[in-house]
């Protein structure tokens, strides 16, 4: 008798065949999708992005807050990247990704702040200060509910970097100073995340064809056709580590893995007592009640 096929054969198969197919695909160049109308008080979320493009690469929960909540969602852009002959360029790539997926954008300076790494904020106390107070005036200004930065142990020395740059903002801002935070991750797994967000197709159809603006990037690493299969690992890894160890995943397809907490009186605080599953039909507001 013949053997029967193995039909993980196909599976596998198909999933070769859309990663090498998925690198032809156009890069940028889309149709910018439906801006929301906002009113003068609507609630205020702020990405603090190492580099441009973490600003869609986390930005599940962004994305949610801005179609299901009616957040205005304004990426900051920390750096431009350490390659100066590159800086302009991805500076005009952001501005594309950010004006198509509905992001609005800050600069932080002209070519982005320089050393958001621990060895300036150890080495070189007058620049690192100087970002501190720039990121500082960012969080004055704009006096969001909500911040996205990266977690401290991130990998990348520039999101490392980031993390520590923001949370000197918020203590430079005193006890009077409140907001929620949320740490993302990407280069470097967190090993408590207390948050999983759903995301749906649509939504991870628009942040891969939001990062596909940052052209120069995905050209030299196509990690925009790659980031599926990151989402789809962060499920594995969330029911667990958000759920609880031995507990049952939820039946999401795509997720992001975040680590929410409270900035109030110079110290975060606790929101959740236990790990949170936000399904992609609840309003992602109720976070931050």
């Amino acid at each position: 008798m013949p053997t029967p096929a193995n039909p993980y054969r196909s599976f596998v198969s198909e999933i070769a065949r859309l990663q090498r197919e998925g690198k032809a695909l156009p890069l940028g160049g889309l149709p910018r999708l439906a801006a929301p109308q906002f009113g003068a008080s609507a609630p205020r979320a702020l990405i603090f992005a190492p580099h441009p493009d973490d600003e869609v690469i986390i930005g599940g929960l962004p994305l949610r807050l801005l179609r299901q909540s009616g957040y205005r969602v304004c990426n900051v852009a920390v750096t431009q990247g350490s390659n100066k002959a590159r800086q302009a360029e991805r500076w005009q790539e952001l501005a594309a990704c950010c004006e198509y997926v509905g992001f609005e954008l800050i600069e932080t300076r002209r070519g982005g702040l320089e050393g958001i790494n621990l060895k300036t904020r150890q080495a070189d106390h007058g620049q690192w200060s100087a970002s501190v107070e720039r990121i500082a005036e960012i969080l004055r200004q704009n006096a969001p509910q909500v911040i996205f930065f990266p977690h401290d142990r991130d990998w990348n020395s520039s999101h490392i970097g980031t993390h520590h740059l923001v949370v000197e903002a918020l203590r430079k801002l005193g006890p009077a100073f409140s907001c929620f935070s949320v740490e993302t991750e990407f280069w470097g797994a967190m090993d408590d995340p207390n948050l999983m967000v759903e995301s749906s197709e649509q939504d991870v159809t628009d942040l891969l064809s939001a990062l596909s603006f940052h052209v120069g990037e995905v050209r030299r690493n196509p990690y925009h056709i790659r980031m599926t299969s990151w989402l789809i690992d962060n499920v594995r890894r969330g029911g667990e580590l958000v759920g609880g160890q031995g507990g049952a995943a939820p039946d999401f397809v795509f997720a992001t893995l975040y680590r929410l907490r409270r900035w109030s009186n110079g110290q975060f605080t606790p929101v959740l007592r236990t790990g949170r599953f936000l399904a992609d039909s609840e309003n992602p507001s109720q976070l931050f009640a």
